[in-house]
């Protein structure tokens, strides 16, 4: 699925929002580590979060994902259109039910637990330090992403004991896409070894794998590229395109490899001691001053020197990935 054809000369992520954050703040006492952050996440992009070491980025992740409730701000998740400001208006009069109901499609993440942003809005996330059941194989992660489908479909295991057409028409259908995201991580002849014997970036695959699993909307991925070798992040652009392009599974990562950032990301946004300094697409990002002087940490009449080194480094990568 392409992503949606932007309107009246609107990017796609002003034109059909998925994700929008709106006046973000997160405070840990007197400390404020997001401050009144907004940006949007366009339907079917791939989005990057990037900004230096302690911007911010993994606590924005907490709040999209439920693990953090915001001091402030909204969190607006829409499955189908992105909703006017006239719907909007009216579910947040009706309250948090009619919002996260099950014949609704609009979600106030900042208002749910995090099972419900996980289970009813459709939002997966991996972390940036892998969290795999080590001790389970391969292809057990990726049953075990399924357990609430087949909890249900068990009828809380009395089907499941009686081997009832249900349950075993559901566990057929789980062990299916198991297999199927095996292929597309390319694990397939090692389904059944533990996952904590796979190489470093064959677990990070698998990670990905088990979160798609739980068939997201949006899938946010914690610095998936960190300890990669070139070879690997060639592998992880490719997966994750076509996770785009086949599922329309809109994506937002952080990430601090460059050269991942601009050859995969629709659409960059960055974020420095909490505050977004930049938003827009990856060359405009690329080239804005305060970019290349908050994120790499020089003054900006450095600036032009410091962006033919990223040039540099980026046709590098490039050329040591296809070799």
């Amino acid at each position: 699925m392409a992503p949606s054809p932007a309107a009246a000369g609107l990017p796609n992520w002003e034109a059909d929002p998925i994700l929008a954050v709106e006046h973000l703040f997160m405070r840990f006492g007197g400390l404020i580590a997001v401050n009144d952050l907004s940006f949007k996440v366009g339907r079917g992009d791939i989005t990057a979060l990037i900004g230096p070491n302690g911007a911010g980025k993994t606590t924005v992740f907490n709040c999209i994902t439920g693990f953090y409730k915001p001091s402030e701000g909204r969190l607006v998740l829409a499955h189908g259109h992105a909703p006017t400001a006239e719907e909007l208006a009216r579910v947040t009069l009706i309250g948090e039910r009619a919002l996260v109901g099950r014949n609704s499609s609009v979600y106030l993440l900042e208002r749910m637990p995090d099972y419900r942003v996980s289970g009813e809005a459709k939002v997966a996330r991996t972390f940036q330090n892998i969290r795999l059941f080590t001790g389970m194989t391969v292809l057990e992660n990726l049953m075990v992403a399924q357990h609430n489908t087949l909890m249900v479909a068990s009828g809380f295991s009395l089907k499941g004991l009686f081997g009832l057409p249900g349950w075993n028409a559901a566990q057929r259908a789980a062990t299916e896409k198991a297999k199927y995201w095996l292929e597309k991580v390319n694990l397939t002849d090692r389904a059944d070894d533990p996952a904590g014997d796979l190489p470093y970036g064959a677990q990070r695959r698998l990670e990905i794998a088990r979160a798609m699993c739980s068939e997201p909307i949006l899938l946010c991925l914690d610095e998936p590229a960190a300890g990669l070798n070139p070879r690997e992040s060639l592998e992880l652009n490719t997966l994750l395109r076509t996770i785009r392009a086949e599922h329309g599974t809109s994506i937002l990562l952080i990430e601090h490899d460059m050269s991942v950032v601009m050859e995969i990301s629709d659409h960059v946004v960055v974020l420095d001691y909490g505050t977004k300094i930049s938003d827009g697409t990856p060359e405009a990002v690329k080239n804005d001053p305060r970019v290349i002087a908050a994120y790499l940490g020089v003054d900006e009449d450095a600036v032009e020197e410091v962006e033919a080194e990223i040039d540099a480094e980026i046709a590098a990568h490039s050329t040591g990935a296809h070799s």
